[in-house]
């Protein structure tokens, strides 16, 4: 937990000086003001969602291969929970993509 909380602040503070100089150059236009922070939103859905995703893939990967090192019959009762971690992604991508549309 404490390095997603590194990596999400290097992140935040990499991208902070361009928000900066994109609004001083579109001051004047509210709408490109306005483009800016939907150009952000949406890295934020697709990249948060896409880190959780990875975290809970590598939590229930881990978990799966224990128990099939025990037992192999459990591997298809695996596969469901990793496409259910998988589509923490997609969602993301679908807000992301909500958030551009509108």
């Amino acid at each position: 937990m404490k390095r997603f909380a590194i990596v999400f602040v290097l992140v935040f503070l990499a991208v902070s000086p361009a928000l900066v100089f994109a609004q001083e150059a579109a001051a004047s236009s509210e709408q490109a003001d306005t483009a800016v922070w939907k150009y952000f939103a949406a890295a934020l859905a697709v990249g948060l969602s896409c880190i959780a995703g990875g975290i809970a893939v590598a939590q229930i990967g881990s978990a799966a291969m224990g128990a099939m090192s025990e037992n192999a019959d459990l591997a298809g009762k695996a596969l469901p929970y990793a496409g259910l971690a998988e589509g923490i992604c997609l969602w993301g991508f679908l807000v992301a993509l909500l958030i551009m549309i509108l």
